[in-house]
């Protein structure tokens, strides 16, 4: 029996001071211990949880942490929580934590849904009724003196029977009472004011518990249970519902059969809002707007929430009859007989739909809670079941027809669809000033939607394909070069940028003039007007046509009247029958019913007018007579509103022209010769082009307030439309009319034209302002519509670059003309002085009477210069003006140089040669070139050698290294002075002087 030893009682804690005892005890200790500490590492200390203080969370309550206990607390139901209390004291305290009873509290939401804590109040006040009638019949009872507490707490006796607190309270061996004295008289009202989020549970759990009895009643009289007669209102009975439902969660669990109850719960408020619908619909029969009002509000604090949609808002919507009307709108009414649109069946459409939303809108905003968003929901539903279904049929219906109707008629459906948005706004701004916009706009965008994608995809491929029809028309008309069918007859005389006196300020006017254009609104949806209104547009919309046309300085000479869209001159526009005045009016309109007579463009004025006595005065200044082929008179050409149909028909309208006249080849298959360059290029081509581009640019922009991943496509579409303007003028316009000007300018060959100018230079000159012309269009088309879409600072964006590159493609066009032209320009200059300077003209007889003036080679030389040289002003850049004079100079030099050396000069052809070197001098000087006026300076000095009698004089004069700057050297003086008629008389005096020899004398001739 030694082997039987008494067991001594071990605490399941360990104290702080057993750490400190003797190993054989602790042995011992470990030895009967239900908790044993792991031999690889040390036992833990555990802390003793005193009541009334909450444990940290890294303390271990038995092997798990406090957060643990707390989780599990928090996901136990309530009657089950007195059992996991009991297992310590420490976990009895851990109970009260206030962690555990918050998350329940917070389940009832009423802190946010303050009206909930009114049904709370209004139980409080019937139980405090109910429970003073009790006291009445009660016998008196006597106080018993307070037990005093001992370490077990409320654990310590229980003041309730058995069967009073039910399932809270647990049965008579659970004694748990949550520290609280209940009794049937005294639920909760001897209680103080409850503060922690353990007392106010209490407080709510203590109220709602009987209430719960109701509910294991027949379905049928669950309601009529909870609320006996008289029954409160409808709201105070939602709300207790609602109360009631989140009672019963799996949040709070009150009961271990709560799942039960909230079932038996459910099919009680669905019994209720089955009720709340049929009064609502007996009120909305009557026109009762409180009564609806009221079942409204009540049937939407019954709603479960965002799982579902709320029945009542969407029985109410179902009901109205905009959504079996459908059949009384037709979507084929849009396009007339000739397939074109007409968006007048359209309207009549919105405006019912209009009609209705407003009707059946007002009342939902005045019934419905506002945040049941039941006006959104029903704006929704017209959206997507009406609307969209009749802008579907009417899409597929265009897409049959052609692309570009689809693409009219789907930005002219999204554009009558977005007055809905205007409706709604102005409906929810009646009860909420802070209603956000975007609300209502999102309904239009997501009804618009499964259209954005082909949309967006046909409008591109539109714009290639509307591109490249312009593009192969133009090559098509300047490789045959004749003039279309339908155009009138060809005018005698071409006017030019060059034929005004001030090119620039005619460039101003013009560019003013396409700004306008650029203001003229585009229509995105088409309509049928009334006579007197159409009259107007079609006034407007031929003025638009001529003026856009006199945008052309090709046609200011050839006047114009329009009919069916296509002006007088060589190139109309082709295929811009919507600006035509018998054509539809879809693309640029302006009102000129108010306008009366009013122009529309006024591009050949110019603003400031010069005194033709002083310009003539000028020209006799400048010691050249000006040719009349670049006459500096100039007119005003305008173009009225009402111009007579029949006069426009017949013959075109005559219009003031004194520009340069430049004949046109009768030829049809001729290419552009030499002396139409110009029409290389064509400003009709480049407004087509801009124009096509608008159009779909507005289209686009219908779009651009499109939220998400369509507004980013929107973005790149309309990035992406400028940039393909950009590369189709560029690469397919004005990069192959420079290439084909180049090209004719290098074989030109003036032997072979007796004129005093240079016409491919003329040409190219004229095709360097309308390229520049087409530059500024562009400049301006770009600040106009697309700067507001891009950032214009950003030198990675697609269409910066892409614009970049199309001014530097410009530039190398116009600088590798300007070296042809440059080359034309000087081969016809020494063609002119070589032909025009006689045999004997620097060694006239002796008995001439010697002429200080100029000759005439000089002369019409320098008239060619002084007339090519400002034709190019105001075209292009003072830099680029700069280095084109520049190179004017160095190549004269080289010219004069070789004439020189081939003449034969006297001494009184010496001053002819001087007057000359003079006069070219006065010319290179009036350029402002300090680098070449610098070189003429010392050329003009060379003639000095020619007059210089004495042969002596004039070797020391070649033997001065410094007279001539360093730009030449003696050796060069001694080749011009060989030209001279006595050179072999002093030649001998000259070698000897400069180079102290005689050949006499120092050579032997073996």
């Amino acid at each position: 029996m030694d082997k039987f030893v008494t067991l001594e009682p071990v605490r399941l804690y360990d104290s702080p001071s057993s750490s400190n005892s003797s190993a054989p005890a602790q042995a011992a200790s470990n030895r009967f211990s239900l908790h044993k500490p792991s031999p690889a590492r040390p036992p833990q200390r555990r802390a003793t949880l005193k009541q009334g203080t909450a444990p940290a969370p890294f303390q271990v309550i038995g092997r798990l942490p406090v957060d643990v206990h707390i989780l599990i607390l928090s996901h136990l139901a309530v009657p089950d929580i007195p059992a996991y209390a009991r297992v310590s004291r420490a976990l009895a305290n851990l109970a009260r934590d206030e962690r555990v009873w918050e998350a329940r509290w917070k389940a009832f939401a009423i802190d946010k849904q303050l009206h909930l804590n009114d049904v709370l109040d209004a139980l409080e006040d019937g139980a405090k009724v109910r429970n003073a009638a009790q006291r009445g019949q009660a016998p008196p009872t006597l106080q018993a003196e307070p037990l005093a507490d001992d370490e077990f707490g409320d654990f310590a006796s229980v003041n309730a029977q058995p069967d009073e607190m039910g399932d809270f309270v647990g049965a008579a061996d659970s004694g748990f009472s949550l520290s609280m004295s209940v009794s049937p008289r005294t639920v909760a009202f001897s209680a103080p004011q409850p503060r922690s989020f353990r007392a106010l549970y209490m407080r709510a759990h203590a109220l709602l518990k009987p209430l719960l009895a109701s509910l294991s009643a027949p379905p049928h009289a669950v309601l009529s249970n909870l609320f006996p007669s008289p029954a409160p209102p409808l709201r105070r009975q939602a709300h207790t519902l609602r109360l009631l439902s989140r009672f019963l969660s799996p949040d709070v669990k009150p009961l271990r059969n709560w799942d039960t109850l909230s079932s038996a719960l459910r099919a009680a408020v669905d019994r209720f809002e089955d009720g709340l619908l049929t009064a609502f619909d007996v009120a909305d029969g009557k026109n009762d707007e409180q009564a609806m009002r009221e079942a409204a509000e009540a049937s939407w604090e019954v709603w479960d929430g965002p799982g579902s949609e709320w029945e009542l808002g969407k029985v109410w919507a179902e009901k109205r009859e905009i959504f079996y009307e459908q059949s009384k709108w037709k979507p084929l009414d849009n396009f007339t007989n000739d397939s074109e649109l007409d968006f007048t069946a359209m309207d009549e459409f919105i405006a019912d739909i209009l009609k209705a939303l407003e009707e059946h809108g007002s009342r939902a905003v005045r019934v419905f809670p506002p945040d049941a968003n039941v006006l959104l929901s029903f704006a929704e539903r017209i959206a997507n079941e009406v609307v969209g279904e009749y802008i579907m049929s009417l899409l597929t219906r265009a897409r049959e027809i052609s692309n570009e109707t689809f693409l009219k008629a789907t930005a002219a459906s999204f554009k009558e669809a977005w007055r809905m948005v205007d409706v709604i706004i102005q409906l929810a701004f009646s009860k909420d000033q802070n209603f956000p916009r975007t609300k209502a706009e999102d309904i239009i965008y997501r009804m618009f939607e499964p259209n954005m994608d082909e949309y967006l995809d046909e409008e591109i491929e539109f714009v290639k394909q509307s591109f490249e029809m312009t593009c192969r028309s133009w090559e098509k008309q300047l490789s045959e070069h004749r003039t279309p069918a339908d155009a009138g007859p060809p005018s005698t005389e071409t006017a030019r940028f060059l034929g005004s006196h001030n090119p620039a300020q005619v460039k101003r006017n013009v560019l003013a003039s396409f700004t306008d254009v650029l203001l003229l609104p585009v229509t995105i949806v088409p309509r049928t007007v009334g006579k007197a209104v159409g009259a107007a547009i079609t006034t407007g919309s031929s003025a638009a046509v001529q003026g856009i046309a006199m945008l052309n300085p090709q046609r200011w000479g050839a006047g114009g009247g329009a009919t069916g869209g296509a002006g007088g001159g060589a190139f109309p526009f082709a295929r811009m029958s919507s600006w035509g005045g018998g054509g539809r009016q879809d693309g640029y309109v302006r009102d000129f019913e108010k306008g009366g007579d009013g122009m529309l463009f006024d591009v050949g004025a110019e603003d400031e007018e010069e005194d033709p006595v002083a310009e003539k005065a000028e020209e006799e200044t400048d010691g050249v007579k000006r040719p009349e082929s670049v006459s500096t008179a100039r007119s005003s050409t305008t173009v009225s509103t009402t111009q007579d149909s029949s006069a426009a028909s017949n013959a075109p309208t005559s219009l003031p022209s004194t520009r340069v006249s430049t004949p046109i080849s009768n030829s049809a298959n001729k290419p552009p010769g030499l002396d139409n360059l110009d029409l290389l290029l064509s400003l009709d081509t480049a407004l087509e082009l801009i124009h096509a581009d608008r159009e779909s640019l507005k289209r686009v922009e219908t779009f651009s307030g499109y939220p998400g991943a369509y507004g980013h496509r929107v973005r790149d579409t309309i990035e992406e439309i400028f940039v393909l303007l950009l590369q189709a003028l560029g690469e397919r316009h004005i990069k192959p009319g420079f290439e084909t000007a180049i090209e004719q300018m290098k074989s030109y060959k003036p032997a072979e034209h007796d004129t005093e100018s240079v016409a491919p230079l003329l040409q190219f000159f004229e095709l360097v302002h309308i390229g520049d012309t087409m530059q500024s269009m562009i400049q301006v088309y770009f600040d106009k519509e697309l700067a507001p879409h891009i950032d214009k600072t950003d030198f990675l964006n697609t269409v910066v670059r892409e614009k970049k590159r199309f001014e530097d493609v410009l530039d190398d066009c116009v600088a590798g003309g300007l070296n042809a032209a440059t080359d034309a320009l000087m081969n016809q200059v020494e063609h002119i002085i070589m032909k025009l300077t006689k045999p004997r003209e620097y060694y006239p007889p002796e008995d001439s009477p010697l002429e200080l003036g100029p000759t005439e080679g000089c002369r019409e030389a320098i008239k060619c210069l002084q007339m090519h040289c400002q034709l190019l002003k105001g075209s292009t850049s003072k830099e680029v003006l700069e280095v084109f004079y520049q190179e004017v100079g160095i190549r004269l030099i080289a010219i004069l140089q070789k004439h020189l050396k081939r003449q034969i000069i006297s001494l009184n052809g010496g001053f002819q040669v001087i007057a000359d070197l003079n006069a070219y001098h006065s010319f290179i000087t009036s350029l402002r070139v300090a680098s070449i006026t610098s070189e003429f300076a010392y050329l003009k000095m060379l003639g000095h050698v020619y007059v210089v009698e004495d042969a002596k004089d004039l070797a020391q004069i070649v033997r001065d290294v410094t007279r001539y700057g360093g730009a030449y050297r003696p050796e060069d003086i001694y080749e011009f002075i060989q030209r001279r008629s006595d050179w072999k008389k002093i030649e001998k005096t000259v070698d000897k002087t400069m180079y102290n020899l005689s050949f006499k004398e120092d050579c032997v001739v073996c």
